[in-house]
């Protein structure tokens, strides 16, 4: 089995390094090529390997870790997904301009972001879109990214909530969150659990759970 990570961002990269720890290897890309990638790819080890967008994407599993704007740009032109697993790590937040006057209809102006226009929709249909063929996944999405790779300050595990309507994607999904040593749980459907899990208003968002 393959894995594919797209976005080497914050997010992109601290999945890279909680797989290099926990012995999993990837092929990680981003928009700027696999040279960009020489200082993670030395910090991490040899079993993460950067290559080109269309390497991470033709893996048996594709984790998508871009920024809610460019998902259609970097989605678009993919080969044929064909029943493989995408892993939908996006949160439908854009990013202010720091020099941008302060909106006061916008609750989250402080935080430096803004809810994304969803139309009505629920973030994981619209990255569905984008993947048409592919069996998607929500996960690792839902917790600070700085955390992933590392462990509780007083142990246990790091409770990581996946959604998804198939159930053997799923299943392969909770594989890799075990070998990670986190705590998988499983919030049912993408309209349901997706939602609930999606930053910036979902009751599960941001929330650090901990199993003893």
């Amino acid at each position: 089995m393959t894995i594919g990570i797209i976005g080497a961002g914050t997010l992109g990269s601290n999945i890279a390094r909680l797989f290099a720890k926990s012995g999993i290897s990837a092929t990680i890309a981003n928009r700027h090529g696999p040279e960009s990638l020489a200082p993670l790819i030395e910090e991490v080890g040899p079993s993460i390997t950067a290559g080109a967008t269309e390497e991470a994407a033709a893996a048996d599993i594709v984790l998508v870790a871009v920024r809610w704007v460019d998902i259609k740009t970097v989605l678009s032109d993919l080969p044929a997904w064909n029943g493989r697993i995408v892993i939908d790590a996006t949160n439908p937040v854009e990013f202010l301009d720091p020099g941008a006057p302060k909106d006061p209809s916008n609750p989250l102006a402080a935080f430096g972001i803004r809810a994304a226009e969803l139309g009505g929709r629920y973030s994981s249909e619209i990255v569905r879109d984008f993947v048409p063929g592919a069996r998607l996944v929500k996960a690792f999405n839902h917790v600070a990214a700085e955390l992933l790779p590392r462990s509780p300050a007083l142990g246990g595990q790091r409770v990581l909530f996946y959604s998804g309507d198939d159930a053997d994607s799923k299943t392969k999904v909770r594989e890799i969150i075990e070998r990670t040593g986190h705590f998988p749980v499983d919030l049912g459907v993408l309209e349901v659990g997706g939602t609930l899990a999606s930053p910036p208003y979902g009751s599960l968002a941001s929330l650090e759970l901990i199993k003893a």
